[in-house]
């Protein structure tokens, strides 16, 4: 991997701008800071950057937010599990708001200057490419990261196209156990208050949801699909146009923190949960037993699978402790629907 010096000299900055820009730290404007990281880009990457030269004993976990309670409770999990093994992670948010958000691509870019053995994205960008189910992404940039000896592992990532450990909740079976929840109860309108419509995750719980639907003889019409960020704003809007168009009596969201908005503008119309709506969460944070009523939901096992991230990471990283063969792992978790107060028959 490139030093300091070279990168300063190819920016035409000095060598402590550099080190300010990979730090984030203060002190660097704009203009400056996107001319370094240009730089950065035209780089060629080095196998595990440094950590080719000397082990660091640091791997670095990606993830798309930390405002969503889901992400922060995989880290410290991750952080827990990496700590027993003898390593240290860096922690870095992909999607930030703000002129000086660093996205996915420039944190890798980071974390091999800093010389990380290897790497675990949680929800990666190619998750995010909106292709038909069943079909590989293009691979982007990871591809070229695999050519060049970066050891990673993704966690509700997978992909065929390319040969990388992957970690993964059954977000499908979570929507047809959501939904066949419901069934049961009495419902026969049930809406789904979806993240981005691009996003694999919300489309596999989509295809659950749908399928369920389908073995009840109901149909799985769009009209009952509401596309919406992943927070809270964003389940209070798709719900709201639910609510306004198709009347359900009974919604899943492909988040808790989704459920927490849904919640809140069932509460602002008037309306009761779960007499007017039933509400079915994913992921079980904390927060899902302290809402009111207490969230009904699929809960995704954080540390079992932080675990058998960063036990996959090791696996590779470390000769005592490597596999024999290579190639491509995918581990898949079942969900396990936790019932509590939000969810009922209906009137």
């Amino acid at each position: 991997m490139p030093g300091l010096s070279e990168i300063a000299r190819a920016a035409g900055v000095s060598i402590s701008t550099v080190s300010r820009v990979l730090n984030r730290r203060a002190g660097v404007n704009e203009e400056t800071r996107q001319r370094v990281l240009a730089v950065l880009s035209e780089m060629p990457y080095t196998p595990r950057g440094i950590g080719a030269l000397q082990r660091t004993g640091v791997i670095g976990l990606l993830v798309p937010e930390l405002s969503n309670p889901v992400f922060p409770a995989f880290a410290e999990a991750l952080e827990v599990r990496a700590a027993r093994l003898g390593y240290s992670s860096l922690l870095c948010n992909t999607r930030p708001t703000g002129s000086a958000a660093m996205g996915e691509e420039e944190y890798v870019r980071m974390l091999l200057a800093r010389g990380v053995e290897g790497m675990v994205f949680v929800s990666p960008e190619i998750t995010n490419t909106e292709v038909p189910l069943g079909q590989a992404p293009r691979p982007s940039y990871y591809a070229k990261l695999l050519a060049d000896g970066v050891h990673m592992v993704f966690v509700n990532g997978a992909t065929p196209a390319l040969d990388v450990p992957d970690v993964t909740v059954d977000e499908q079976h979570a929507g047809y156990a959501a939904t066949r929840h419901l069934i049961d109860a009495g419902h026969r309108r049930i809406g789904f208050v979806s993240g981005p419509a691009r996003s694999l995750p919300s489309r596999l719980k989509r295809a659950g949801w749908s399928a369920a639907l389908e073995e009840a003889g109901l149909p799985a019409d769009s009209a009952f699909v509401a596309h919406a960020a992943y927070d809270p704003e964003g389940g209070a809007v798709a719900v709201g146009t639910l609510l306004d168009t198709i009347a359900p009596t009974a919604v899943i969201c492909s988040s808790d923190y989704m459920a927490i908005g849904v919640l809140r503008e069932v509460h602002r119309r008037g309306l009761s949960v779960p007499d007017d709506l039933s509400v079915v969460g994913f992921d079980d944070i904390r927060l899902a037993a302290y809402c009111s009523p207490p969230l009904t939901t699929l809960a995704q096992p954080i540390e079992e699978m932080a675990a058998a991230a960063v036990d996959e990471l090791v696996q590779r990283l470390d000769p005592d402790r490597r596999r024999r063969q290579s190639g491509n792992y995918t581990r898949v978790f079942r969900p396990r629907l936790v019932v509590r107060q939000s969810s009922g028959p209906p009137r």
